[in-house]
């Protein structure tokens, strides 16, 4: 098939969780012979942030580590639907781009029905900010890609759009592996954000008090860290060292023994069954994951096999006790969670959901003759990738 995809960025993952897993779905459809070709914004805030703060040399690391996809970053009132959109048999538009040019993809579809249109909704709005979905103009979309069940029945139930499937994410594990010949640096790793105050007294209750109070030897990765945020890792004894390529998480994970999942309020409280990208992906690299609570309401994992649950501080500092301390536990855990990464929850897996739900609405699957990721091997194919 032919695939245009309009997102946020893939390039930049700065704040961007929903890079991570598109930049797999993208590889793995690429690599089983697809056309995809994907639309960014050059005034992305993701893209900015991350120039204003590490300048290009992040951008060109991207390339190498996914040469071959096509990314090209376009001027929103320059951009050229008629030619973006050429030959597509599939069109995705991400959550995070602005209502005209949802609108203008749907009234383009309305005018040419040669390819189905969908709509992925990567974030929590849906709850914390309906009017701004209900906004968006679903008149001409052939349905929502959402990433929970929770999500996906808030479309149809609030006559948002009429279809709509689940669509989790999942590791791209090409990238996301164990690699058990890293030399360990440390306890305990997080990764994650500090991000809005949407979970700062979780992090207090099941990071900063519980590393303090048994005195591990921590690291903490991310970026949106305010000076005040900063001076309680410290603290707590963790060192604070900003934002990591997430490309680079698997060396990280691996080097460490143990690392935490802590969820943002809306997704613990409102959103149940939907994990984020980071419990993939710590799974699949094979690094034992404890969780502050939340409830695995879908059924994609097993929890006190996969990852444990702490239900307050308390018993966070007793899980990782315990975790750090038992071998036998702490293999067990690893080799579970990643078993089970490996069995259902891979970018692989995603696609296979994906082209199931083309097949659904009537979407061709044109044969092609050359792997277009295989022909770009070695090459960015991306136009004015970061000017």
């Amino acid at each position: 098939m032919n695939i245009v995809m309009f997102y946020h960025s893939i390039i930049s993952d700065w704040n961007h969780g929903n890079a991570h897993f598109l930049r797999g779905v993208v590889t793995e459809l690429a690599m089983r012979g697809h056309r995809v070709r994907v639309y960014e914004d050059k005034k992305s805030w993701s893209f900015q942030n991350l120039v204003h703060e590490y300048g290009e040399a992040p951008m060109r690391e991207f390339c190498s580590t996914y040469n071959g996809l096509s990314i090209t970053r376009y001027e929103k009132n320059s951009l050229d639907l008629g030619r973006a959109l050429d030959h597509a048999d599939l069109v995705i538009v991400h959550e995070w781009n602005p209502h005209d040019l949802v609108c203008r993809i749907g009234e383009y579809r309305s005018l040419v029905k040669s390819f189905r249109l969908l709509f992925h909704d990567t974030h929590h709005r849906s709850v914390t900010d309906p009017d701004a979905i209900a906004a968006y103009d679903f008149r001409n979309y052939d349905g929502v890609l959402a990433f929970g069940g929770v999500i996906r029945d808030l479309y149809v139930d609030r006559g948002w759009i009429g279809r709509a499937w689940t669509w989790h994410e999942a590791a791209d594990t090409r990238i996301f592996r164990p690699f058990p010949e890293q030399r360990k640096e440390g306890d305990l790793v997080w990764i994650g954000n500090w991000g809005d105050e949407e979970r700062t007294e979780e992090l207090k209750e099941y990071l900063l008090e519980p590393v303090k109070v048994l005195g591990l030897k921590a690291r903490a990765y991310g970026v949106r860290y305010p000076r005040a945020a900063q001076s309680m890792l410290a603290h707590a004894g963790i060192s604070y060292a900003g934002w990591l390529p997430n490309f680079h998480v698997p060396r990280v994970f691996s080097a460490y023994r143990v690392t935490v999942h802590i969820p943002r309020r809306p997704y613990a409280v409102h959103l149940p069954g939907i994990p984020t990208i980071r419990v993939f992906e710590a799974l699949a690299c094979g690094i034992p994951l404890i969780c502050s609570p939340w409830s695995d309401a879908e059924g994609l994992f097993t929890p006190g096999r996969d990852y444990l649950v702490a239900k307050n501080g308390n018993e966070m500092k007793d899980f990782l006790r315990a975790v750090l301390n038992d071998n036998s536990l702490h293999a067990e855990l690893a080799a579970h969670g990643l078993k089970t990464i490996l069995s259902r929850h891979t970018c692989s897996h995603r696609v296979d959901e994906l082209l199931r739900i083309c097949r659904e609405i009537g979407c061709g699957d044109r044969d092609h003759q050359e792997n277009d990721y295989t022909k770009s091997r070695g090459q960015c194919v991306w136009p004015s990738a970061w000017k």
